[in-house]
């Protein structure tokens, strides 16, 4: 089930809300009530897929159980492998057997694994508490809290990534509460802005983005303007595709009393590669910095070892994006860029002025973004050429161009929507009403299209 649709908007959200208020003086009843929506929700797209989603969650939580009892780390080790495993087979099998059958010169048949939506976020989940418990965290749930805090339906499909220690100690406090109202109001106000970035920006702007890249996957040439705006519109519609469904989780966990870690904050207003890792998927990059590039080192090693660390971890971060070696090389790129990044600071007599740093990391993220969405290395390498000038110059028709322009200007100059919604929005009826319009028009305009999947659900 898609955010981004009335389905879940006026019919699935209300219903899980009437019920989870109905047994709201009741914990464990208000925990089942959210537990059995999030099946629900996740069953909605494959039901096949439920069992595994509840069976890989309680040996998890075994798994913590048994080493509580037992304190041998034999147990977390197993368990982290397992995750792995599983995240191995669905996401990974058949780039393995296809690289290894290359080697030996033999055809790869694909083999038909579909990989449950979602695996790459619930599976990080369960990882980060088995490591925290092996690092000395003494926290062992019930079963109730930690199925709530695997399967919570605003982050299972795309994250944010949330910690155990983050969001558990929240199911205690009864949402009724002075709060109530405050959460309700931010909530429905990131949801709207969540729902304008994906339905009426994204998905916009995609129209511009995907014949171009369809056009040089098909070997066709583009010219420097349609280069150029193929990366720009893909580097748009990427963040505020993600950034919107982040929104609506965090908006829709807020109507529930729950806070979830906020994910995105202005990172194309970045001025060097690692403000940016701060600002983008900031989950991710924490998860990242703190159970694969610290474990390896991370800086409290001599330069080469740190650059080793980072290339290492952003390869890996790559490959988690995706079975493919652009993605591989994609996050290759970002290591080297972080690398040189780190290695500036460190030896530079100079800072660069703060627009050329800007312009500078900007052109990187769009350069670095065309291989992402390239289909293959050639269409990635066609779109550089062209970006540089070597297949003319050109014009290009930019569709819903108002809307093009407008992204631009948001994603340079505005806040970030958290703090959009904290430190700017303040209670009026004007706001009220504009709101309640806009909500009924996007509401309307996604009930007379074909509902487009959020570009993380991929991943």
């Amino acid at each position: 089930m898609l955010f981004s649709t009335q389905e879940f908007l006026i019919l699935f959200l209300p219903l899980v809300l009437i019920a989870f208020y109905s047994f709201v003086q009741v914990r464990v009843a208000r925990q089942l009530v959210i537990i059995a929506a999030s099946l629900f929700f996740y069953g909605v797209w494959n039901w096949h897929f439920v069992p595994f989603l509840v069976l890989l969650t309680f040996i998890n939580w075994a798994i913590a159980c048994q080493y509580s009892k037992s304190l041998n780390k034999i147990w977390l080790t197993s368990g982290v492998i397992l995750n792995l495993s599983m995240l191995g087979f669905f996401k990974y099998a058949n780039f393995f057997a296809e690289n290894i059958d290359d080697l030996f010169g033999i055809h790869h048949t694909t083999w038909n694994i579909i990989m449950p939506l979602g695996i790459s976020f619930f599976v990080f989940q369960k990882i980060s508490y088995l490591i925290d418990l092996r690092r000395g965290n003494k926290h062992i749930y019930s079963l109730v809290d930690f199925f709530e805090f695997v399967t919570f339906f605003p982050q299972l499909i795309s994250g944010p990534i949330v910690r155990h220690n983050e969001i558990i100690p929240q199911f205690e406090k009864n949402p009724v509460n002075p709060q109530l109202w405050e959460n309700i109001s931010k909530g429905l106000c990131l949801i709207l802005i969540g729902l304008v970035k994906k339905a009426g920006i994204a998905e916009s702007i995609a129209m511009t983005c995907n014949p171009l890249f369809d056009k040089a996957a098909q070997g066709q040439l583009l010219n420097m303007t349609e280069s150029w705006v193929a990366a720009v519109a893909y580097s748009l519609q990427i963040f505020f595709d993600f950034s919107g469904y982040s929104d609506m989780a965090i908006g829709a966990a807020l109507l529930f009393g729950l806070q979830l870690p906020y994910n995105f904050n202005a990172p194309y207003q970045s001025h060097n590669l690692q403000e940016f890792w701060r600002r983008w998927h900031m989950t991710l990059s924490r998860f990242l910095r703190d159970y694969l590039y610290i474990p390896l080192g991370g800086n409290r090693c001599g330069p080469t070892r740190q650059s080793v660390n980072l290339i290492t971890t952003m390869l890996l971060a790559g490959l988690w994006h995706g079975a493919g070696w652009s993605f591989v090389a994609w996050g290759g790129m970002h290591g080297i860029g972080l690398t040189i990044n780190h290695g500036w600071k460190k030896i530079a007599p100079f800072n660069f002025p703060k627009p050329i740093a800007w312009l500078t990391t900007l052109l990187f993220l769009l350069f670095s973004w065309v291989l992402f969405r390239a289909e293959s290395f050639s269409t990635a390498t066609h779109i550089w050429q062209s970006m540089i000038g070597l297949n003319g110059f050109g014009t290009y028709k930019i569709r819903h161009n108002v809307v093009f322009y407008l992204a631009i200007l948001l994603v340079l100059f505005c806040p970030a929507s958290q703090n959009l919604v904290n430190n700017y929005l303040r209670p009026s009826k004007w706001i009220a009403i504009v709101g309640g319009i806009a909500a009924a028009f996007f509401i309307l305009l996604i009930g007379g299209r074909i509902p487009d999947a959020f570009i993380y659900f991929r991943f």
